[in-house]
């Protein structure tokens, strides 16, 4: 299946967080819609930011100028950069979820090997087009973009290691179309998925900037062989 398009220069307005009960990294969770358009707009700037400095020069004043918000506007959402990143990663996660929820929809109940190339392919679609998500990804790539090592704080945790949130969102869409409960032994099983995809994936794009093809072709095979044993 070919990758649903995105435009970097025109990014959709989203939400944050609000699928995962995420708001918590928020100083304040607007309530008025212009206070969430303006959130819309600081998470954007960061984005940008993001793809244009890096994480490391990146600061909350160049956000707040980039977004057209004064500076008390940024803090009052957040208390530092760090925090804002978060939020742009969970805000990616949603919106993938959103696409993946779509793509999910349009095939036929139980298709699961359908339902794993619109996995991936929804990743690789934001991987390629989304500003600022090949340095934050869904959080995992925080703060330098590599890894956090396993003795990092957190690592590991499922209520804020990256991967765990990714695959307890996935088990959730993936039980609900082969019609199976979102139980523990099916948890563990996308969690491995995602964990062995993410360390591919990686790979595919340090060897080309677009995600070297026949890595991205051996990771679908790969997920495909893993997930049979469990969803076939």
């Amino acid at each position: 299946m070919e990758p649903v398009s995105r435009d970097r220069t025109n990014p959709q307005p989203a939400t944050v967080g609000a699928a995962d009960g995420d708001d918590a990294g928020l100083r304040r969770v607007p309530v008025q819609r212009r206070s969430t358009e303006r959130l819309a707009r600081i998470l954007d700037a960061c984005a940008v930011l993001l793809d244009e400095t890096g994480y490391e020069q990146l600061s909350t004043r160049a956000v707040a100028a980039r977004a057209g918000v004064p500076i008390g506007s940024v803090y009052r959402f957040f208390g530092n950069k760090r925090a804002m990143a978060d939020a742009l990663a969970r805000r990616n996660l949603d919106r993938y979820a959103t696409h993946v929820t779509d793509r999910l929809a349009r095939l036929d109940a139980g298709d699961w090997r359908g339902a794993v190339d619109a996995l991936l392919d929804e990743y690789l679609a934001m991987k390629r087009t989304v500003p600022g998500f090949s340095l934050v990804d869904f959080g995992a790539q925080l703060p330098l973009g590599g890894h956090r090592p396993a003795s990092a704080p957190g690592r590991g945790d499922p209520d804020s290691d990256p991967n765990h949130r990714v695959a307890r969102r996935l088990t959730e869409l993936l039980a609900a179309h082969v019609g199976r409960v979102p139980d523990a032994a099916l948890h563990r099983t996308v969690l491995v998925a995602v964990e062995a995809a993410d360390a591919l994936l990686q790979l595919a794009f340090r060897t080309d900037a677009a995600g070297e093809p026949e890595i991205v072709a051996e990771t679908r095979e790969l997920l495909r062989g893993y997930l049979a044993r469990t969803l076939d």
